[in-house]
């Protein structure tokens, strides 16, 4: 970003954040941070401490407004075992980037990873009758419908995989033979898949580069939050790797897994890989289709 477009931003999260405690906030020095693969980041030091900052102008308008709506959410159903930074301001891309500012969260700590399990499994205990979310968000990039429905399967077929697969096939185009394969897994879902269990409240995105660790204990970032059966979300926790054995420890202890979930865990995961095809392409779709054939 140039130094003109970085200094008209610096100067409006002045204006918010001085709103937001009502005194003036000057903005002392920036610092970009490395590690987000699509948003830009940075520490902002101002005369009330240290904040947050990310930007884009390259997104959906309203990506951080909906990531800020994920946050406050999940904060409501964290008792502190994790950490949910604290959103200060989510602005919309008009004739400058859109931006969030949150707490600023200090890195450090060893292997926190009992303490993420525990964490997580007390938010997936905050739940509700209904799947979906108070608006569509993004998971990375991607639309997420988040269209309220009472029973997970439909949701989980129509909301979540045959709207992705269409947006597929709009956007890079799908042989028939593709279609008609994932077409048969979304009418056997309702045999795959158990339907009965209350709507949790999920991070949505948690691979390894969704938490960190912080002097106060892991944190959680970068959230696509939807109330969702708590199964789909080790779909993207199994994919990549990062969680230990202690990780599924602790959060079993606090809120004992069905002992088939593995059994099903890869018909979570070709939401992500459907996403990761969607975003990038390549090798991905044959990874979709063998996850697809190994149910049918």
């Amino acid at each position: 970003m140039d130094l003109n477009n970085q200094n008209r931003i610096l100067r409006e999260v002045e204006e918010r954040l001085s709103d937001e405690f009502g005194e003036t906030v000057k903005v002392a020095s920036s610092r970009a941070l490395s590690g987000g693969c699509i948003n830009h980041a940075s520490k902002i030091d101002t005369n009330l401490g240290s904040f947050f900052l990310k930007w884009n102008s390259d997104c959906e308008s309203d990506i951080f407004t909906r990531e800020a709506e994920s946050l406050k959410e999940l904060s409501k159903a964290s008792d502190g075992t994790v950490c949910i930074p604290k959103v200060f301001y989510a602005k919309e891309i008009n004739e400058t980037p859109a931006f969030l500012v949150m707490e600023y969260l200090e890195p450090g700590g060893s292997d926190q990873s009992e303490r993420l399990g525990r964490g997580l499994a007390l938010i997936h205990k905050y739940q509700q009758d209904d799947f979906g979310f108070y608006s569509d968000n993004y998971c990375g990039a991607t639309t997420q419908n988040n269209s309220w429905g009472k029973s997970w399967v439909p949701f989980y077929r129509d909301m979540r995989l045959s709207f992705l697969i269409n947006m597929i096939r709009e956007s890079r185009g799908l042989d028939s033979s593709c279609l008609r394969l994932f077409e048969k897994l979304l009418d056997r879902l309702n045999l795959l898949i158990p339907n009965e269990e209350k709507a949790s409240l999920i991070h949505g995105d948690l691979w390894s580069g969704n938490y960190m660790l912080t002097t106060n204990g892991p944190a959680l970032i970068d959230p696509a939050a939807s109330y969702s059966h708590r199964e789909m979300e080790f779909g993207i926790v199994t994919m990549f790797g990062g969680f230990s054995s202690r990780f599924f420890d602790a959060y079993n202890e606090e809120f004992p897994l069905d002992s088939e979930w593995s059994e099903r865990n890869q018909l979570y995961q070709l939401y992500h890989v459907l996403n990761h095809y969607y975003l990038f392409g390549g090798a991905y779709l044959q990874q979709a289709v063998a996850i697809a054939k190994r149910y049918l």
